[in-house]
């Protein structure tokens, strides 16, 4: 729901904040008081275009800012996530306007009015006289059957198969697009897996390879240095380890005089046993060099056959490897084109046989729900006064004869959406053939149109806030009375903000706001404030007699008022 509206240096509001309720929140004002200004304002942050001139004179920027209480429902997240929109139990529309440029902001980040118009239209669906936007919008129309059949579950599996049987399809497709660059490329692949093969070059290989040849590069250095650093630890007149043994000896008779010498023999003790463990090490390593001069030549020898592929295959060991296991698939399917493609096509097949199984399923269960919202919205209309209406559910198939869906006998296309086009037709008079409902042009008739289907469809259909701006012109007496009624019906499943002039829809209201414009030191301002019961009284009194308020139109707005409290 709409939570709080914030207008600052709009045209002529030069501040205002409003919280709405939820159920019916009712707007009424004069004629000229500005309540086209609040839809103006409104419109922004659903994305209409901004012009320069609605800042107020005197002010920097206009700013507009709505807060929502945010959809909860996989779609509209994963909408939020495709626009990369922070996730959140609220979301604040903002647009702000300037002498020079108008920007967009969804929770404080910038986002262009086409991202901020596609948000706002899962929220909010604002009906005027001329632009009853998503019910006159054929591709809605669809979603509106399943919403009332609560065929989404169904629609689900449907599209989840679609994009299998698609897949499959572009697979089996790049497979026969393939069959002649394949079957070129046939020997190149033989022979590319083979010189690959034939070193068998293994992870980590070259490595290793690497760290023998330079041990055996350098079997004599190794030889000698370890040699001449044993003799100089260990095996010399003059050993290192030798002086360490009599250092150690000489500190133990001086511990025995004087006990702070004990720490530094224990340093030198430590150190000649250092030094022992690594003239032993060095004798080990000197006894286990080879002289191999024909292993050195074997590993030159590999190295340079490593250094060939890499120039060819991939400048690493690793991307050889990568490269030999994917010409291998290419290789396979270039030997089997005929089995791989055989394989593939009836995999396609059999996705497309449980296609069209979800498909017809599909399709029934709409036809079902299309006879039921046609039944229901003529006994609706009726009541708001069109006895003599007709309204139809038009699902058609396009038939399609590579299609992906039968039903045994005939092939049709499909889309994400299944097989069905649907469209909504309506006729108002008695002899006239139903036409397409956006052709529809008497506004008071749209307006009841409008309000029948959204009282049929309002337990399923998605669209948490409606707001009408003035549908119920051309319309009064009872028949203003039973849209009244729709209105409060409505507003047990939908936050609703009705504009209107009819006393009959202000006093259903749950909630009720009037809208008013007053001069001050040579400028003009409008203002909105929430009425409290005893003016909303005197409000819809001043609907039903006009600026000259009586006892019987007070008496009259009270009886409006309690009636609807039944």
């Amino acid at each position: 729901m709409l939570q709080r509206l914030y207008i600052r240096d709009f045209t002529l509001i030069e501040e205002l904040e409003v919280e709405f309720n939820s159920g019916l929140n009712i707007v009424t004002g004069e004629t000229g008081a500005g309540k086209s200004i609040i839809v103006g304002a409104l419109k922004l942050i659903l994305g209409d275009r901004a012009s320069t001139d609605v800042v107020r004179p005197g002010g920097k920027k206009a700013i507009v800012e709505g807060v929502f209480e945010a959809r909860d429902d996989e779609d509209f997240r994963q909408l939020l996530v495709e626009n990369e929109i922070e996730q959140s139990t609220q979301l604040i529309l903002r647009r702000e306007i300037s002498s020079t440029q108008s920007r967009a902001f969804i929770n404080d980040s910038p986002v262009t009015v086409g991202v901020l118009k596609q948000i706002a239209s899962e929220l909010v669906d604002l009906h005027g006289q001329h632009e009853h936007q998503s019910l006159l919008r054929p591709e809605t129309h669809l979603k509106l059957v399943d919403g009332f059949g609560g065929l989404e579950g169904l629609l689900r599996a449907y599209s989840e198969q679609y994009d299998r049987v698609k897949a499959l399809k572009n697979k089996r497709d790049q497979i026969a697009s393939k069959e002649r660059e394949l079957r070129q490329e046939k020997d190149l692949l033989a022979f590319q897996i083979n010189e690959i093969d034939t070193v068998a070059p293994t992870p980590g290989e070259e490595d290793e390879l690497e760290a023998e040849r330079r041990i055996l590069s350098n079997a004599e250095k190794l030889y000698e240095a370890t040699s001449a650093l044993f003799d100089l630890l260990h095996n010399s007149e003059s050993a290192i380890g030798d002086l360490l043994v009599r250092a150690r000896n000489e500190l133990q008779d001086l511990c025995r005089i004087d006990t702070d010498f004990e720490a530094t023999r224990s340093e030198i003790a430590s150190a000649q046993i250092s030094v022992s463990e690594a003239a032993a090490f060095l004798q080990d390593y000197n006894s286990r060099i080879e002289f191999n001069p024909e292993r050195l030549e074997e590993i030159r020898e590999r190295l340079i056959e490593f250094d060939r592929l890499k120039r060819k295959y991939g400048g690493t060991i690793e991307a050889v490897l990568s490269f030999r296991s994917d010409i291998q698939e290419r290789y396979e399917l270039a030997t089997d084109f005929e089995g791989a493609l055989s394989r593939i096509s009836k995999e396609f097949e059999a996705a497309c046989l449980e296609l069209s199984d979800v498909a017809m399923r599909l399709s029934s269960k709409r036809m079902s729900a299309g006879s039921q919202i046609e039944s229901a919205l003529v006994k609706e209309m009726a009541h708001l006064g069109m006895p003599s209406s007709q309204f139809n559910v038009s699902l058609s198939r396009t038939a399609d004869a590579s299609g992906w869906v039968t039903n045994g006998t005939d092939r049709f296309a499909a889309s994400p959406k299944g097989i069905d086009e649907c469209s909504f037709y309506i006729s108002t008079n008695q002899g006239m053939e139903p036409m397409p409902l956006a052709k529809v042009a008497s506004g008071g008739e749209i307006s009841r149109i409008m309000l029948a289907l959204k009282s049929i469809l309002a337990k399923s259909e998605r669209m948490p806030i409606l707001i009408f701006d003035e549908i119920d012109t051309g319309i009064s007496g009872a028949i203003a009375q039973r849209v009244g009624d729709c209105m409060l019906d409505l507003g047990s499943y939908h936050q609703i903000i009705a504009i209107t002039h009819l006393p009959q829809v202000a006093s259903a209201g749950s909630t009720h706001f009037k809208v008013e414009k007053w001069s001050e030191g040579g400028e003009t301002r409008t203002s909105m404030k929430q009425l409290t019961s005893d003016e909303r009284r005197v409000e819809i009194a001043s609907l039903l007699s006009g600026s000259a308020i009586t006892e019987a139109s007070l008496h009259s707005a009270q009886e409006l008022i309690e009636s609807r409290q039944k």
